[in-house]
């Protein structure tokens, strides 16, 4: 078995063209008016993986990354973006005894080197995927982080389970870690492919919208029939950027962030996004009863308002984890929950001790759940 897949081609993507510079004028004439800057921004993206091979990643040297296309969507050519951790740039053992999948969140994308590090010295081969639109994935005539229907994400997540059972075999186990939005794709699409992963590491599921009961149930036909008309149309909702505070290295945070991928505030929001979440959130309800054990990590509260507060260092200001506590049981038969006091939104990058105590309770249900069976 090789880790040699058949040459994929990259869609070429025009650059803009850069003026020459104009020639002075005669000083009795008038002054042009000034032509648009077209010269990249200082902070323009770094450069995608390269496609047909895995080149080194923006995180270091213990990580490599490689373009896949996929077929074109409406707006054109569409990318998934896999990255997988290679300590020392060692040669991957070609039968693991498993292998992990990690599964980014709504404008985000993988940063979690630890992370990789954390199941790598369990036995693991680490590969993390960057959505379509999302990350490394995202191409200038997108839109970023769009999709009308979470099932859009089925070709990426079908791609990264292939390239790691290609590579490493076609047996060998594979279980998920994902963060927000990536827990409820992953689990509707898990729900679609039964038997496919082992099990499922929740780093606070965004599992259910903010608000009554009642009133998600009103305002979801509105959203569809909104997402009907104007699917894209950004919704003027000013987002306060108090979650990137406390990740960002160049605030409060331990963590670099890439603005091009990331930025503040972040994407828009749209009305067919919305939809499809909300569309996830009812299946959900009604059900996934999946075959495979799955941990659900929250912080223990969540403090959301317009303005800042000391408390939000050591809360979810992004969901409502009583929400979420009250919606997991329907992921799976097997669901154990874990409040982790003083984590944020991202329970893995929570500052050091909290972080430390999330991973305990990853390594106790990893021992008692998945490491008997391999």
């Amino acid at each position: 078995m090789t880790d040699d897949l058949p040459p994929l081609r990259l869609p070429r993507v025009k650059k803009p063209k850069r003026r020459a510079p104009e020639k002075p004028l005669p000083e009795p004439e008038p002054e042009p008016t000034p032509e648009p800057d077209l010269e990249q921004p200082e902070s323009s993206p770094p450069p995608p993986p390269p496609v047909g091979r895995w080149g080194r990643d923006i995180l270091g040297e213990d990580f490599q990354a490689r373009t896949f296309p996929q077929p074109d969507d409406d707006e054109g050519p569409v990318v998934t973006t896999l990255i997988r951790h290679r300590p020392g740039g060692a040669a991957l053992p070609r039968r693991p005894r498993f292998a992990v999948l990690y599964v980014h969140g709504w404008s985000d994308y993988f940063i979690q080197t630890e992370l990789a590090e954390f199941w790598t010295e369990r036995g693991a081969v680490f590969y993390a995927v960057d959505l379509r639109k999302s990350g490394r994935s995202i191409r200038a005539h997108q839109t970023p982080c769009f999709v009308e229907s979470l099932g859009e994400y089925d070709g990426d997540l079908d791609l990264a389970t292939d390239v790691i059972r290609h590579i490493h075999g076609a047996s060998v186990p594979i279980v998920l870690v994902t963060h927000s939005q990536g827990g409820l794709t992953t689990a509707l699409w898990a729900k679609r492919r039964p038997g496919a992963v082992r099990g499922i590491v929740m780093n606070s599921p965004f599992l259910e919208m903010h608000g009554s009961s009642l009133a998600r149930a009103i305002s979801h036909p509105v959203v569809t029939q909104v997402a009907r008309r104007q699917s894209r149309w950004p919704v003027p909702i000013a987002a306060p950027a108090f979650y990137d505070r406390t990740v960002n290295e160049h605030e409060d945070g331990e963590w670099y962030i890439e603005p091009s991928w990331r930025p503040v505030p972040t994407h828009p929001i749209r009305p067919g996004w919305v939809n499809a979440v909300m569309s996830g959130h009812k299946e959900l309800r009604a059900g996934l009863d999946l075959d495979i054990p799955i941990l659900v990590l929250t912080s223990h509260r969540t403090v959301i308002g317009p303005k800042w507060r000391e408390e939000m260092r050591t809360a979810d200001v992004v969901i409502d984890v009583k929400q979420v506590r009250r919606r997991a049981p329907a992921l799976s038969s097997t669901v154990t929950l874990a409040k982790i006091q003083d984590a944020i939104h991202d329970v893995l990058l929570s500052p050091r001790p909290v972080r430390d105590r999330a991973y305990d309770q990853i390594d106790h249900w990893f021992r008692g759940y998945i490491e008997p069976d391999l």
